[in-house]
């Protein structure tokens, strides 16, 4: 996979657009972002802190902890390059419906 693959998945979701954060490229609904890209290869998703470990035990070398802070509050990496596009595109609606008002995700799921 490549960025634009996770740009096309991320704009894909309802209310998604695009912006910036800490002059990196992010992903928000409303003003809440779900995901950043700040390198290649690398997105960062927006998880709880369940979440996170759930995908850090089912899907090792996928996912890592964002250092320090963040990371403790579920924010974690994803290195997509050689990910599975299905596998991504789920791990990107789970940080999106983290942050969609819940009218919105609830409408998404019919």
């Amino acid at each position: 996979m490549i960025s634009d693959d996770l740009i096309t998945m991320a704009l894909g979701m309802p209310g998604a657009r695009e912006s910036t954060h800490f002059g990196k490229r992010d992903f928000r609904v409303g003003e809440k972002v779900f995901m950043t890209l700040p390198e290649p290869g690398r997105a960062v998703l927006k998880f709880t802190r369940d979440q996170q470990s759930l995908v850090l035990e089912t899907d090792p070398g996928l996912c890592a902890p964002v250092p320090g802070g963040w990371g403790q509050k579920g924010w974690t990496s994803l290195y997509f390059d050689d990910a599975d596009g299905e596998r991504v595109r789920a791990l990107i609606g789970t940080a999106w419906r983290n942050v969609a008002p819940k009218k919105l995700a609830a409408a998404s799921l019919h």
